[in-house]
């Protein structure tokens, strides 16, 4: 006679554990403490085995007659239910263990030595905030478009529209490793191409036109601050390197013989080494500023600590103090006062790109062509220093080629 929950209900616990059968092989034991567990008998290869389908009430009768036949459909197609089975939990298990979270780690892990401290730290707690909450612990082969689409969205609700963008092509780089490391088959971040809010690019506030370039200079000149402070100023325009490299320029880069500063790997944006060949004009401020930090690590000490550079603010500061406001002129739009200008004025773009240290599309290139355009470059760069002058000067001499 079938089982009905009535039945079961009524069912009590004996000194001894008993059984009582559903029909078609499945029945329900009780145990000495009442518990009741789900069974189907079976033979395959000629043996008579058990597969557990769960605990009642856990698992209900409707649910394990429903496990019963498809494992008697398992029987009829040449399969045995307990290796299913197995196959199955160890695939469950497989993904938790392959989950959004781990594999992301992991990723961030392999790449970590790529990537400044800074930046490092940054990919990591974007994925903590906005997406190990939700999806972290899902299989990340299980992933979905819609899923990452509604954490986009969220972002974007908080007014973050350029972080829901970074964040989704950190997704995406995660995706990618997933696949060829075979824990995922797809990269859903490709089908929210164009999904996202577009971002409104605001560029670092520069000053390009020559006369107020002129301006400037001739203001950076008169500046009344600390004279490490002046020196820092006065090479930003002659240098255009970010500010970052720039304060921690450290005397031993620098080769007065051979006119050049080679910054290492490690210190660079994109990890190559970066040569700044040095003008008449740079080499004269650096041999005017040698004796006062010269004996120490870094060519722009800090004020409190001279064991390291000076604080990332200094240069943006001095330029407050001059005048301009954030709207008109920062430390880092001295690199675009440089590559609009030395453009108009013809030079080779692709040597200006070189100088201003760009990203290199191809990584093995990158490696190598730290001195591509070598002898152009420092061409260019002592006729930038020279029309920079002749601005200071009242001249407005062109660079020339």
């Amino acid at each position: 006679m079938k089982l009905t929950d009535t039945k079961i209900k009524s069912l009590k616990a004996r000194e001894k554990q008993y059984k009582v059968s559903d029909g078609k092989n499945l029945f329900l034991i009780i145990t000495p403490t009442g518990s009741r567990y789900w069974r189907f008998k079976y033979i395959f290869n000629g043996k008579e085995k058990l597969l557990a389908l769960g605990v009642y009430p856990e698992v209900t009768l409707a649910q394990a007659r429903e496990r019963r036949d498809e494992a008697r459909q398992q029987l009829a197609d040449g399969n045995d239910p307990s290796f299913v089975k197995q196959i199955k939990q160890r695939a469950k298990k497989q993904a938790v263990l392959n989950s959004f979270e781990d594999v992301a780690r992991e990723w961030h892990a392999k790449f970590l030595s790529r990537w400044t401290k800074g930046h490092a730290q940054t990919i990591i707690s974007r994925l903590e905030k906005n997406i190990f909450p939700w999806i972290g612990s899902h299989p990340i082969s299980e992933v979905t478009p819609m899923e990452l689409l509604r954490l986009m969205r969220q972002i974007e609700s908080r007014g973050a529209k350029e972080t829901a963008h970074r964040v989704l092509q950190v997704c995406g780089q995660v995706f990618k490793f997933a696949i060829v490391t075979s824990r995922a088959a797809t990269d859903p971040t490709a089908a929210l191409k164009g999904a996202l809010a577009p971002v409104q690019i605001k560029h670092h506030a520069s000053i390009t036109d020559p006369q107020e370039v002129a301006k400037l200079l001739r203001a950076i000149e008169d500046y009344k601050g600390f004279f490490i402070t002046k020196c820092a100023l006065k090479l930003s325009p002659l240098l255009f390197v970010r500010p970052g490299e720039l304060r921690k320029a450290e005397w031993s880069e620098i080769n007065f013989d051979t006119a050049e500063w080679r910054i290492p790997a490690a210190k660079m944006k994109m990890k190559s080494v970066h040569i700044v060949p040095l003008s008449k004009q740079t080499l004269a401020i650096l041999n005017e500023l040698h004796p006062l930090t010269g004996d120490g690590k870094y060519v722009f000490p800090g004020v409190i600590n001279p064991d390291r550079p000076m604080s990332d603010n200094t240069v943006t500061s001095a330029l407050r103090r001059l005048g301009y406001t954030s709207d008109e002129m920062t430390a880092h739009g001295f690199r675009s006062m440089a590559c609009t200008l030395l453009n108009e004025h013809g030079w080779n773009r692709d040597a200006i790109e070189r100088q201003l240290a760009h990203a290199e599309r191809s990584n093995v290139r990158a490696a190598y062509n730290y001195a591509e355009y070598l002898p152009e470059r420092r061409k260019m760069m002592q006729d930038w220093a020279d029309y920079l002058q002749s601005l200071a000067q009242h001249k407005g001499i062109k660079v020339a080629k």
